[in-house]
């Protein structure tokens, strides 16, 4: 390996928004070098993680153009035809239809899209992965390669533009100076796959129940394709401990007593995760020689199942750019490019960022004028057509 080396695009983070953009980026003359602390193993097979992507069909067509998107298997794919909000005990329910689309959109598992990007990547000759190689110091200066690195094992690095894209919690972004708006919520998210009696009909469920939230998700599965589903629970992070370590038997009965009736004969079909809440909002996408995407920019609530959506856009929004500048020849690290992408995305995370926020502050809150509220907000969107096709709208992105 090199004691130094220059390139002109350095991504730090190989996470799906980092592999997404080099992917994007790559072919428009460019050297790109994608920098990931973790191993080479990791990169080519990463394991299971729980966590299942809910992508809509932008993201569906923006795959499809990076080549990932055809390196699923069929059965890797679960079709997401309409959603239901539910609120504590009530009867009532908020649904969403597909407009103009026969679904929503699709989960997939965050491991298998980071395999189909790793997969789509490594076929690139513009983009060199360097896999157990941690940034550990960053400096941006004046000049063509504005941007210095020094990695763990020695390397230096030079780049003209640097991306992060190292999580919600970015060591990049700190020490780029970027300031950050983190809300630690005290709770944890607890994911695994479980089979039940009931068909799902692939309708993915979020109730916002007293004292816990559980989202459930349609799967693919194994003899009957409709009785799989990930369970989604979250709980004050403490609980959340103790459920992983509960023996299967214990954990199905204990997963299904907090059901409550809307899952029955659960059954244990993965590995669980458990996932600290926290949300972030970074208070600048760029600046001179740098720019953040995916959760880097904007870590959101998981409540969604959305967040890659966007982490998505985001790369996509700052690779169109970046080609164009690269085709007439600019600098693709000047400040007038990158706020352009950064103005883009702040106006389309901003109300989903926002909007979230409010809806979880809203449905977690479990003081009585609160409970009352969620029940009149539900009937008001239910009745308001425009607002629900908005919704839905949002959920589809075919855009």
């Amino acid at each position: 390996m090199p004691t130094s080396q220059d390139v002109d695009v350095a991504i730090v983070g190989s996470g799906p928004s980092g592999l997404a953009f080099a992917r994007a980026l790559s072919g428009c003359g460019l050297k790109i070098l994608l920098l990931e602390a973790q191993s080479e193993d990791h990169l080519r097979a990463p394991a299971f993680d729980g966590r299942e992507i809910a992508l809509t069909h932008r993201s569906i067509r923006v795959l499809r153009e990076l080549g990932a998107w055809d390196r699923l298997a069929s059965d890797e794919i679960s079709p997401l035809r309409r959603a239901r909000v539910m609120d504590g005990s009530s009867a009532f329910e908020l649904g969403f239809e597909p407009r103009g689309q026969d679904r929503l959109g699709a989960l997939v598992s965050n491991h298998l899209i980071r395999r189909t990007l790793y997969d789509s990547v490594i076929e690139c000759p513009d983009v060199t992965i360097l896999s157990g190689q941690a940034v550990v110091a960053c400096e941006i200066k004046a000049g063509p390669h504005r941007v210095n690195l020094r990695l763990a094992g020695g390397v230096d690095v030079r780049a003209r533009l640097l991306v992060a894209a190292d999580s919600r919690f970015s060591q990049t972004r700190d020490r780029l100076g970027v300031g950050v708006d983190i809300h630690r919520l005290g709770r944890s998210m607890l994911v695994c796959r479980m089979s039940h009696d009931q068909s799902h009909d692939h309708v993915a469920t979020e109730w916002f129940d007293y004292g816990q939230t559980v989202a459930t998700l349609p799967l693919n599965g194994p003899g009957e394709k409709a009785r799989t589903s990930s369970i989604v629970l979250t709980l004050e992070s403490p609980r959340i401990e103790k459920l992983l370590e509960e023996e299967p038997s214990a954990f199905e009965a204990e997963i299904e007593r907090r059901l409550k009736g809307h899952l029955t004969g659960l059954r244990l079909v993965s590995t669980r995760h458990a996932y600290p809440m926290a949300i972030t909002w970074s208070r600048q996408f760029c600046g001179d020689g740098f720019a953040l995407i995916g959760d880097a920019a904007v870590g959101m609530h998981p409540v969604t199942a959305h967040g890659f959506n966007l982490g998505l856009r985001s790369a996509d929004s700052l690779a169109r750019r970046l080609r164009k500048a690269a085709s007439s020849g600019r600098d693709i690290g000047t400040i007038s490019i990158l706020r352009s992408y950064e103005a883009e995305h702040r106006r389309t995370a901003l109300p989903l960022y926002e909007g979230t926020h409010l809806l979880v502050r809203l449905f977690t809150n479990e003081a009585t004028p609160a409970r009352l509220a969620r029940g009149t907000a539900l009937r008001i969107a239910q009745a308001a057509a425009p607002l629900r096709r908005a919704v839905s709208a949002m959920l589809t992105d075919a855009g």
